[in-house]
């Protein structure tokens, strides 16, 4: 049997989280979220941007322990957040590397500012946007009404306890 690697487990956690949101009683008319232009597309997109949150609360809804999946996923947590962007509110600049993640927009709109396009990305009601890989970014509530995501991701041990983890 041939060992499972960390990254073949993030890149399956990555295909559970989409299986998982966009299954889970979504229209099937949902469109995907915001993506970034195929002539905007770079490896050296935006640069850092705030680092502190401003304006958004995040609250944990559930966790789920991942270690009875086997020994490749010892002390990996499935987690499910919701946030509340105020408008102007900011999701500080933050990786995704080593954490996968799903973001479903619930309501009100937010903009993304990411790594890998020149140019900001709109997400808007309903869409879900996928995160994982050599992707970082920071998010920016730039319209009149809170956005209201939720988020759904998987934590590696070393991350449990780690604030930073937007």
């Amino acid at each position: 049997m041939k060992p499972v690697l960390k990254t073949d487990r993030i890149s399956l956690a990555a295909l559970a989280l989409a299986a998982v949101a966009l299954g889970a009683g979504l229209p099937a008319t949902s469109a995907l979220a915001g993506e970034c232009p195929a002539d905007q597309v770079t490896e050296d997109g935006m640069k850092p941007g705030p680092m502190m949150p401003k304006g958004v609360t995040d609250s944990v809804v559930k966790t789920i322990d991942l270690s009875s999946k086997g020994e490749a996923w010892k002390g990996s947590m499935l987690r499910m957040r919701k946030l509340v962007v105020q408008p102007g509110g900011i999701v500080p600049w933050h990786s995704h590397e080593m954490r996968p993640a799903n973001i479903l927009i619930i309501s009100g709109s937010i903009t993304e500012y990411s790594s890998t396009c020149k140019v900001p990305i709109l997400h808007k009601k309903g869409e879900v946007t996928a995160e994982f890989g050599h992707l970082s970014h920071w998010w920016k509530n730039n319209g009149k009404a809170p956005a209201v995501l939720y988020s759904s991701d998987i934590l590696s041990p070393e991350m449990h306890n780690d604030d930073a983890a937007m």
